[in-house]
């Protein structure tokens, strides 16, 4: 069985035709861009406006870090 096939804590991930770590994964994706791709994916099965909320967050810190704008 491939961990793919397992998820703790819901089934939110398992339930999707491509996870988004195989997308992460395939892309060679950084921390926070992988981040941003989970919540987004999520926000409708798990933790709603909270995830949005990271998501942005997330993309906030991608613009301070890597383009030195905030």
């Amino acid at each position: 069985m491939s961990s793919l096939d397992m998820q703790e804590g819901g089934d939110h991930y398992k339930n999707m035709k491509i996870q988004p770590i195989e997308f992460i994964q395939e892309n060679k994706m950084q921390f926070l861009e992988g981040c941003v791709i989970k919540r987004v994916c999520r926000h409708r099965a798990k933790n709603g406006a909270e995830d949005i909320r990271k998501a942005i967050h997330e993309l906030n810190l991608i613009l301070e870090l890597e383009y030195n704008q905030s």
